[in-house]
């Protein structure tokens, strides 16, 4: 399974996620009720998340090779991660349901723990 179908998978199985490009760029990009809460770079290798108070900080603190604060985004909270070869999806997952829970309305982000 490639980059982009992991992603998929792990998005795609969020309440009501959709998968909808960010502007003008053709890389994947997922979003809840028209918010976005992960997207890929265009060049495929990297991937952005929103993350919750003092994460971002965390996470780039744990792994500053694997983790950064990507442009634009990054001072709104959102983490980047460079992808490769040993990428653990499942940490990546549940980094994903929790961007997912920040930007979903209550209701959906809910369904998550019904599970």
């Amino acid at each position: 399974m490639d980059t982009f179908e992991h992603l998929r998978e792990i998005c795609l199985s969020l309440p009501e996620a959709t998968e909808k490009p960010f502007g003008g760029h053709t890389s994947p990009s997922f979003r809840v009720r028209d918010k976005l809460f992960a997207m890929t770079t265009e060049d495929g290798l990297s991937l952005w998340f929103k993350a919750g108070p003092g994460a971002q900080e965390a996470l780039i603190a744990d792994d500053p090779e694997r983790f950064y604060r990507p442009p634009y985004l990054g001072g709104k909270g959102w983490v980047g991660a460079h992808l490769g070869a040993d990428q653990d999806w499942d940490e990546l997952a549940e980094l994903f349901e929790d961007s997912y829970r920040l930007i979903a309305p209550k209701r959906l982000s809910a369904r998550l723990d019904r599970h």
